[in-house]
């Protein structure tokens, strides 16, 4: 639900698996959420295709403006996902099309 999710924060998520599959193919995503607005990327650097954080501890993050790669410290924005400085500079994360219904459900997505 949108509203579990802090306000102004970026959070870890990964999407269940069915027990008879590796946890390698776990699908692990960045929600980041403004007041009602919420978006994601896909929780992975396009520098060396590693997790930006595993924990959300680790996840380095300055609230409504960057988000850091905790590996290189590659600097993307909140708003797009662009890499603003690191050796990825230019490329960006990959963004998860959202919807949120009516109740407030984030789903994957864009509704038709």
């Amino acid at each position: 639900m949108c509203d579990q999710l802090p306000d102004g924060q970026a959070t870890l998520h990964s999407l269940d698996v069915p027990p008879d599959q590796p946890t390698s193919q776990v699908f692990r995503l960045i929600l980041l959420r403004n007041g009602a607005q919420v978006s994601a990327f896909v929780n992975r650097c396009p520098h060396f295709g590693v997790p930006l954080a595993n924990r959300q501890e680790q996840l380095l993050q300055k609230p409504l403006i960057s988000l850091s790669c905790n590996v290189h410290y590659a600097r993307f924005r909140w708003s797009d996902g662009l890499c603003e400085s690191g050796d990825c500079k230019g490329e960006s994360l990959i963004p998860v099309p959202l919807d949120i219904n009516g109740g407030g459900l984030v789903c994957i997505g864009q509704s038709s």
